[in-house]
C-alpha cells in the first residue's frame, strides 16, 4: 500500500506542475521518463511553498509555512509524510541524495518573503535568488547527473546562472504585481513606478550575461535533459527579449508574456537544433 501511496504523492506533484505553469511542464515533459518524475516531486514542492507566501490570503501564512517547514524535517526522520507533495520531494531527495543545505536555503528565501519586501543591496538580492532559484537549479542538476558528483560539481555554477537569470526574468516580467499587490522590490534603488529604460537595460545586460555562462553548462548536461532544460532556456530568453523591447514605463503597468504559438514555434526550433547536435 506504501507504493500506491507514493504512486498518489508523484501524481499530485505532477498535477501541481502542468497547473501552476504550462511552459515548464512542456520542458519537462521533453526530459527523459527516468528523470521526469524526480522533476515534477521538486517543483511541486517548490511550488506549493511559494504558494503559501505568496497566494493564501486571508490565511495565516506564517503558520503555514512553519507546519509545511515542520512536517518536511519530520519527514526527512520517519521516511515518509502525510503530505503527499512533501511525501514525492522526500523519495526524491533520498534517491538522489539532495543536500539538505540547499532546502534550508530554499525555505529561508521562502520565509523572507513573508516579511521583507524592499531589498537594500546586492548582496540582499543575492542570497534571496541563491535561495529561491539557484538552489532549485541545484537539486535538478543533482536529478540530471543521477548522482554524479564530479559531474555535479562542474556543472554547478552553470546551474546557478541559469536559475539566477530565470528568476531575474521573473522579477523584471512581475514587477507590477509584486510592487502593487506584495508590495515587493527586488532590484535595489529602483521604483518600479519610476523605472527608467536605462535601469532596465542594465539589468537586462546582467541576465544576459548570466544566460551566456548558462548555456556553456547546458552544452554539457547528459543527453537525457539537455532538451527540457534547453527549451526552457530559449522560453526565458525570448521572453527576455521582449521585455527588452518593452518601454519601461509600460513594463511598469502589464506583465509581459510570450504567445503559445511563440512557444510552440521555440519548441520546434528546439527540437531541430538538438537532433542536429548543434547544442
Amino acid at each position: 500500500m506504501k507504493a500506491l501511496y507514493d504512486e498518489i504523492s508523484f501524481q499530485s506533484s505532477k498535477l501541481i506542475t502542468k497547473s501552476y505553469s504550462t511552459s515548464f511542464s512542456i520542458a519537462v515533459r521533453l526530459l527523459a521518463p527516468s528523470i521526469r518524475q524526480a522533476i515534477y516531486n521538486i517543483y511541486g514542492f517548490v511550488r506549493l511553498a511559494d504558494e503559501i507566501v505568496d497566494s493564501f490570503e486571508g490565511y495565516p501564512k506564517e503558520i503555514l509555512l512553519d507546519r509545511f517547514e515542520e512536517e518536511y524535517f519530520l519527514s526527512l526522520e520517519t521516511k515518509i509524510s502525510t503530505n503527499p507533495v512533501t511525501n514525492a520531494f522526500l523519495q526524491t531527495v533520498m534517491e538522489y541524495n539532495i543536500d539538505q543545505e540547499l532546502v534550508k536555503a530554499f525555505l529561508k528565501s521562502m520565509r523572507a518573503d513573508l516579511t521583507k519586501q524592499v531589498y537594500q543591496s546586492e548582496e540582499e538580492v543575492a542570497e534571496y535568488i541563491y535561495g529561491s532559484a539557484d538552489v532549485v537549479g541545484l537539486m535538478c542538476l543533482k536529478v540530471f547527473v543521477k548522482g554524479d558528483e564530479d559531474a555535479y560539481q562542474k556543472l554547478k555554477e552553470p546551474a546557478m546562472k541559469l536559475g539566477s537569470a530565470f528568476q531575474k526574468v521573473n522579477f523584471l516580467r512581475d514587477m507590477k504585481e509584486d510592487f502593487e499587490e506584495l508590495s515587493r522590490t527586488y532590484f535595489p534603488d529602483i521604483n518600479p513606478k519610476t523605472l527608467s529604460n536605462e535601469d532596465k537595460n542594465r539589468i537586462i545586460s546582467e541576465i544576459n550575461k548570466e544566460f551566456e555562462e548558462a548555456y556553456m553548462g547546458i552544452k554539457k548536461l547528459p543527453k537525457e535533459a539537455k532538451l527540457g532544460v534547453f527549451v526552457a532556456y530559449r522560453y526565458y530568453l525570448r521572453l527576455l527579449k521582449k521585455i527588452e523591447k518593452t518601454p519601461a514605463k509600460v513594463l511598469s503597468e502589464k506583465r509581459v508574456r510570450i504567445s503559445n504559438l511563440l512557444k510552440t514555434y521555440l519548441l520546434f526550433r528546439s527540437y531541430v537544433k538538438f537532433q542536429l547536435k548543434y547544442v
